[in-house]
């Protein structure tokens, strides 16, 4: 074999002396001795070839007919877009298709190439034709803005507690006084703003646990304390009626749990809602197992002590000048009632402390205003009744 390539010989697939390409132009004009086109010029003539398909293909000239869709069937779905307001693009002074005319930019120079545009931003609370229009707060990225005032208060570092106000605070001194008021004059009397002070607590424990509507709980937190009323009345005002008629309580509302078809989570949450609210109401009843003149010192108290720690004071002050009010109250109350200066100040006092207690739990974590009006009411007379029994007993 050598390296010289071949003379006179045509390539493979190349047309010989004398042979052309079909189709092409110049078709008939043969090639010379070297293989190259007569009348040509051009070296990639030889490349234009037209290939054809000898085989079978596919039929192009029918093709599927797309049906057409007009635009209005297209935005039929569409929400309507509200008109937008002036738009401006910044250097070039020409407003955006269907937006209304604003005065151009300012020219822009060599040292400032993009000019500022659009009239400045409308003041909040006026539209675009100056008319009111609801004002909203800064764009968030965690979603729903609408935090609660607790929520607000720490993260602000405040504290979330919002206590009852003077309002609540004169219901519970006017509460504390029909107390006093009907101890002093007999038994029956005392029971009827005793019973109203049952119901309420029932209520208002429920709703400061965020249970509402409760009925059934109510229902059967307020017949507790019926029960221990009886109970009391019907041997001879017997501290043992208190405690046998919340042991049965406690019975009864795990009972009633436990034929509930809620989840365990919210059967256990019912369950302590329920058994609370009924102690609640029941210790109450410690007005009516007390003596007549205990009772009038300590309900006096809690009455003082509730409008004390409701004067806008500080905190601190506040919590000291009620049980010391308290006490003062207690004091001339207990040498109006025979009972002595001293003793009506200590049990004042006593009643006060727990009192305080009762307002603070009425006050946990921005209750509603029905929270304030209904255990912020109660629960310094109903958290007292203990403390009035066990001192009276004391200092008697």
């Amino acid at each position: 074999m050598t390296n010289q390539p071949y003379e006179g010989q045509p390539y493979p697939g190349q047309p010989g002396p004398g042979q052309s390409y079909p189709g092409q132009p110049g078709q008939g004009q043969p090639y010379d001795g070297n293989g190259a086109w007569q009348g040509y010029d051009d070296p990639y003539a030889a490349q234009q070839q037209t290939q054809q398909w000898q085989g079978q293909t596919w039929e192009t000239s029918v093709q599927p007919t797309v049906p057409t869709v007009p635009a209005s069937e297209e935005t039929a779905y569409l929400p309507p877009q509200p008109p937008q307001g002036d738009v401006v693009y910044a250097g070039y002074g020409e407003p955006a298709p269907g937006h209304g005319t604003t005065a151009g930019p300012m020219p822009a120079t060599a040292d400032a190439p993009f000019a500022p545009a659009g009239p400045p931003p409308a003041p909040a609370g006026t539209g675009a034709g100056g008319g009111d229009v609801p004002e909203y707060g800064p764009a968030t990225l965690a979603g729903n803005a609408r935090i609660t005032d607790a929520q607000r208060a720490r993260a602000e570092g405040r504290s979330p507690i919002i206590e009852p106000g003077m309002q609540p605070a004169l219901l519970t001194a006017l509460l504390g006084l029909l107390l006093a008021a009907g101890a002093a004059l007999g038994t029956y009397a005392l029971l009827v703003p005793l019973v109203i002070l049952q119901g309420v607590t029932a209520a208002g424990w429920f709703r400061l646990n965020g249970m509402w509507p409760a009925r059934q709980g109510i229902a059967l937190g307020f017949l507790g304390g019926l029960v221990a009323d009886v109970a009391l009345l019907a041997s001879d005002r017997s501290p043992a009626a208190i405690l046998g008629t919340l042991g049965v309580w406690v019975l009864l509302s795990l009972v009633l749990q436990l034929r509930s078809h809620a989840d365990p989570d919210e059967r256990m949450y019912g369950l302590m809602a329920t058994v609370a609210a009924a102690a609640l109401a029941i210790v109450a009843g410690g007005y009516l197992a007390a003596d007549a003149e205990a009772v009038t010192v300590g309900a006096l108290a809690v009455a003082v002590a509730a409008v004390a720690r409701a004067v806008p004071l500080p905190t601190a002050a506040s919590v000291v000048a009620a049980p010391a009010s308290a006490g003062g109250a207690g004091a001339l109350a207990g040498v109006l009632t025979d009972m002595g200066g001293a003793s009506g100040a200590l049990l004042g006092a006593g009643a006060a402390v727990c009192a305080l207690i009762g307002h603070r739990v009425a006050s946990y974590d921005y209750p509603s205003r029905f929270v304030h009006f209904t255990a912020g009411v109660a629960l310094p007379l109903a958290a007292a009744a203990p403390a009035v029994y066990l001192l009276g007993r004391v200092v008697a």
